[in-house]
């Protein structure tokens, strides 16, 4: 099967992953393929693949899934996994708006610890940033993305976006189970990132 490029869809799904690694320049391929490739991230993994426009930018967070997904007009455009809080300090769900942006933040309750690409959804602490992302929820109730998808994320949101954050009782799609060496090559991609003792 090709894309619309004549590209073998195996390659434009392979074009479309990213780890860590700022390196962000990939082909173009359809809508289909990303929502493909969405479905199957490794932890620290994700997708990105936006052609900007006037359309306004939506955020889901699915907790069940371990995934957040970005869509610009109601089309995918990008999907990260990511690590919602641990045992009790769940994250919230419900639907918020982007209240505060900061490219540089430090956390107020953890240690000055860094907060990068903080994009701040409640005003007691809850937040999506780049942070260390295992492929569980780690946080303490933040939604921590891998580095280079919250630098995307920062870059086509504004304050006012919607955030929609989906308890862990709802899975819209499989969720990633590490299977054999998968969980070494997780260690491994969060070994490369950024090191980010985050909220």
């Amino acid at each position: 099967m090709r894309d619309g490029s004549g590209m073998p869809l195996k390659m434009a799904l392979a074009a479309l992953l990213f780890t860590a690694d700022p390196a962000l320049a990939r082909t173009a391929t359809p809508a289909v393929a990303i929502e493909e490739a969405a479905a199957t991230l490794a932890p620290n993994r994700f997708v990105w693949n936006d052609v900007p426009g006037e359309d306004s930018v939506t955020v889901e967070v699915n907790i069940g899934e371990q995934r957040a997904y970005v869509y610009r007009g109601g089309q995918m455009i990008g999907a990260a996994t990511v690590s919602t809080g641990k045992d009790g300090k769940e994250t919230p769900s419900g639907t918020f708006t982007i209240l505060q942006k900061k490219v540089d933040h430090r956390s107020n309750l953890y240690d000055a610890a860094p907060m990068p690409f903080m994009q701040r959804l409640t005003w007691d602490g809850v937040a999506i940033h780049a942070g260390r992302n295992p492929g569980f929820p780690a946080s303490h109730g933040c939604i921590r993305v891998p580095a280079g998808f919250a630098k995307k994320l920062y870059e086509v949101t504004t304050l006012g976006t919607e955030v929609t954050v989906i308890g862990a009782d709802v899975a819209i799609g499989p969720a990633y189970v590490p299977e054999g060496d998968t969980v070494e090559e997780t260690a491994s991609a969060n070994r490369a990132a950024p090191v980010l003792a985050s909220r």
